[in-house]
C-alpha cells in the first residue's frame, strides 16, 4: 500500500466543498456532495484489507521531519472508524438530499463536506496538535449546520454547542501545550509510554483526557448534548450522533493506550465514570417525550459501555469496546433517521402527538424495531453481540458490580424503546395532521409554525426511508456475521495493547 495517499481521504472532502459553494445546478451539487464520501467508503475498505493483519502506515506530507510536517497513520482501528464514518455520511446526505434540506440550505453540502473532512483527518493523524486542529475543522462547521436549522430551539441550543465547544477547545488545547512543555514533542510516536513514566506527563494528559470526556458526553458533563442535539434538523442529529462523541472516544481509546500504555492506576476512575455515564443516560431516556430525546439520553449511555472496554484495557475488553463503537455508529445513526423519516411526513416528534404508524408505515416500523432491538442488545442483530462481548469482559475481569449494571440498564433501554413503539408505532394516539411542532417553527415567522404539506394522510417516502434501512440492514448483517468484526476488532485491540508496530511504522517511514 502507497502511504503517501492518506492525505487524499482528507484532501478530497476539503477540494470538493470549495467546488460545491460555487456550483449552482441541482444534480452536480448532489454528485460533488456523495461522490468524496463514497471514494473514502471504498477506501476505507481498502484500508482494512491493508491493516487486517496487524500492519500499520505511516506518511509525512511533504516528507518533512517529525515536528514540521503533518504525520498521517493508518491501522486497522483508524481503517474502521474511517469506513464507519464514511458510510454514516453518504447515509445522512442521501437523506438531506431525500427530505430537501440539502436545497434549502446552500451551505449545507460544502460544510458537511469540511465536517466529513476533519474526523477523517482526527482519525488519521498522528500527533496530539494536529488531533486538536481536525478536531476543530470538524467542529467548525457544525456551528454552521446547527445555525441553518433555522427555529428557535436550534438557536438556543446553538448556543450551548458553541459556548461549551469553545470553553472544551481551550481545555484541550491548554492540555496539549501542557504536553509539549513537559516533553518538547507532540508526536505521537515520540510520546508512547510518556505519561506512564512521567506524573507531569500524565497530569497534562488528564487535561486532555478531560476535555475528550467533556466532547464525549462523559456523566457529570453531559448536559450539553441532551439539550443540543434534539434542536437541530434530523440528517444532522444522524451525523453529529454517528461522528462528534465518536472521534472523542476513538482519540481516548487512541492516547490511553499510547501515552499511558494501558497503566491499571487510573483505570478505577473510568469504570466509575462510565458506569454511571451508562445509568444516568438511560434514566434520562425514561422521562422524555419526543423520539429524539430519548434517543439522545440513550446515547449519553450507550457512550458509557463504549468506554469500559478502555476502562477495562483488556484484550477482550477493547476488542469489545471497539466492536460495541463501530455498532453503535450505525445503529444510532439509522434510529434517528428513522424517526427523521417521521418527523419529515407527519410534521412531529412528539409521542403524544403520534399513533398507529406501523399500520400505514409497516416498512418504516421494521426499519426502526430492527435498529431499536439491536440498541436494546437483542439477537440476531449486532447489539446483541457488542453487549454479550462486553458483559464478558466485565465478568472476565472480576467487575461483578458493573456486569450487573449494564444488563440492568440494557433492559431500561428495551423498556423505552417500547415506549417509542407502543406510541407513535403500535399505539392508538391521535392521527397525525402533518403540522410541525411549534418549537420547530422559523424564527421569521414569529415562533408561529410554517404551513405543513397539506396532505391526509401523509407517507414516508421511499427515498427518505432508504437511509435508515441501509443501517438496519447493516447492523442485522453485522450481527449474523460477527465474527468477521470480531476478528477485525480483536485485531485493532492487539495494536492498542501493543503499539510496537504503530511506532515502528511513525518512526521509520
Amino acid at each position: 500500500m502507497n502511504a503517501a495517499l492518506l492525505p487524499l481521504v482528507v484532501m478530497v472532502p476539503l477540494i470538493s466543498a470549495a467546488l460545491l459553494a460555487i456550483v449552482s445546478h441541482r444534480w452536480p451539487r448532489r454528485i460533488l456532495l456523495l461522490a468524496p464520501n463514497l471514494g473514502a467508503l471504498v477506501a476505507g475498505v481498502l484500508l482494512i484489507q491493508a491493516t487486517g493483519d496487524g500492519s500499520v502506515y505511516a506518511h509525512n506530507i511533504g516528507l518533512w521531519q517529525d515536528g514540521i510536517a503533518i504525520p498521517f497513520v493508518v491501522d486497522v482501528f483508524s481503517a474502521l472508524m474511517v469506513t464507519t464514518t464514511a458510510l454514516l455520511t453518504v447515509t445522512c446526505s442521501a437523506f438531506a438530499i431525500a427530505t430537501g434540506e440539502e436545497e434549502r440550505g446552500r451551505f449545507f453540502g460544502p460544510l458537511v463536506l469540511v465536517l466529513s473532512a476533519g474526523v477523517y483527518g482526527a482519525l488519521l493523524t498522528g500527533d496530539l496538535f494536529n488531533l486538536f486542529v481536525f478536531i476543530e475543522v470538524m467542529l467548525l462547521p457544525s456551528y454552521g449546520l446547527l445555525a441553518m436549522a433555522g427555529a428557535l430551539r436550534s438557536l438556543r441550543g446553538g448556543r450551548i454547542y458553541v459556548t461549551v465547544n469553545l470553553l472544551t477547545s481551550t481545555i484541550f488545547l491548554a492540555g496539549v501545550a501542557l504536553v509539549y512543555g513537559v516533553t518538547g514533542t507532540v508526536h505521537l510516536g515520540e510520546l508512547v509510554g510518556a505519561a506512564r513514566e512521567s506524573p507531569l506527563v500524565a497530569s497534562a494528559m488528564a487535561v486532555v483526557l478531560l476535555a475528550l470526556s467533556i466532547k464525549a458526553a462523559v456523566v457529570p458533563v453531559h448536559g450539553w448534548l441532551a439539550r443540543t442535539y434534539p434542536a437541530t434538523s434530523p440528517a444532522v442529529t444522524a451525523l453529529f450522533s454517528g461522528l462528534h462523541t465518536k472521534v472523542a472516544i476513538y482519540a481516548i481509546y487512541r492516547l490511553y493506550a499510547l501515552l499511558f500504555e494501558g497503566d491499571a492506576t487510573y483505570l478505577w476512575i473510568g469504570l466509575v465514570a462510565f458506569t454511571v455515564t451508562m445509568l444516568i443516560g438511560v434514566l434520562g431516556a425514561v422521562g422524555e417525550n419526543t423520539t429524539r430525546s430519548i434517543l439522545v439520553f440513550h446515547m449519553i449511555s450507550q457512550i458509557g459501555y463504549i468506554l469500559l472496554g478502555v476502562a477495562l484495557f483488556t484484550p477482550l475488553g477493547l476488542m469489545a469496546g471497539i466492536f460495541y463503537l463501530i455498532h453503535h455508529m450505525i445503529v444510532k445513526a439509522s434510529l434517528f433517521l428513522s424517526t427523521g423519516a417521521i418527523e419529515d411526513a407527519y410534521g412531529t416528534s412528539r409521542l403524544e402527538r403520534l399513533g398507529g404508524i406501523a399500520r400505514r408505515e409497516p416498512l418504516l416500523a421494521l426499519v426502526f424495531m430492527g435498529a431499536a432491538l439491536s440498541l436494546a442488545g437483542l439477537p440476531p442483530f449486532s447489539g446483541f453481540v457488542a453487549k454479550l462481548t462486553l458483559v464478558s469482559a466485565t465478568i472476565e475481569d472480576g467487575q461483578w458490580i458493573v456486569a450487573a449494571v449494564a444488563v440492568a440498564v440494557s433492559l431500561i433501554t428495551l423498556m423505552s424503546m417500547l415506549k417509542i413503539w407502543g406510541g407513535p408505532f403500535w399505539g392508538s394516539g391521535p392521527e397525525p395532521d402533518g403540522q410541525p411542532d411549534r418549537d420547530q417553527s422559523s424564527p421569521s415567522t414569529g415562533g408561529v409554525a410554517a404551513p405543513a404539506r397539506p396532505t391526509v394522510h401523509p407517507r414516508v417516502r421511499p427515498t427518505v426511508l432508504l437511509p435508515a434501512l441501509i443501517l438496519t440492514t447493516a447492523t442485522l448483517c453485522i450481527g449474523l456475521g460477527a465474527q468477521v468484526l470480531l476478528d477485525l476488532s480483536a485485531q485493532a485491540a492487539s495494536g492498542l495493547l501493543d503499539p510496537a508496530a504503530y511506532l515502528e511504522a511513525v518512526t521509520n517511514r
